[in-house]
């Protein structure tokens, strides 16, 4: 996996997807947050930039510890700024 090291500045909706592109570009977390999400890849496409969207993945990795910590390092930033960032996009402060 390519990792980004962000410079810890970056707003929540950057921050989501960068999280989604962890789980999309993983082949066992993706497939399992299709599942769990009840999207299909044609619709994550389509709504890739909705709040609600980058916030459901945040929160499906918040699911696993092991998973959130593994987005966090390969995004560049702590564990704790990604769970920020998608409580902030839930609450519409993207």
């Amino acid at each position: 996996m390519h990792e980004r090291k962000t410079n810890g500045a970056e707003p929540p909706a950057v921050i989501g997807l960068m999280a989604l592109a962890h789980v999309a570009g993983d082949a066992d977390l993706g497939p399992r947050f299709l599942a769990l999400s009840g999207l299909d890849v044609a619709t994550l496409r389509e709504r890739a930039g909705d709040p609600v969207v980058l916030a459901a993945v945040v929160d499906f990795l918040t699911g696993r510890e092991a998973d959130l910590v593994a987005c966090a390092d390969a995004i560049g930033v702590k564990p704790a700024a990604l769970v920020a960032a998608g409580a902030a996009l839930a609450e519409g402060r993207a």
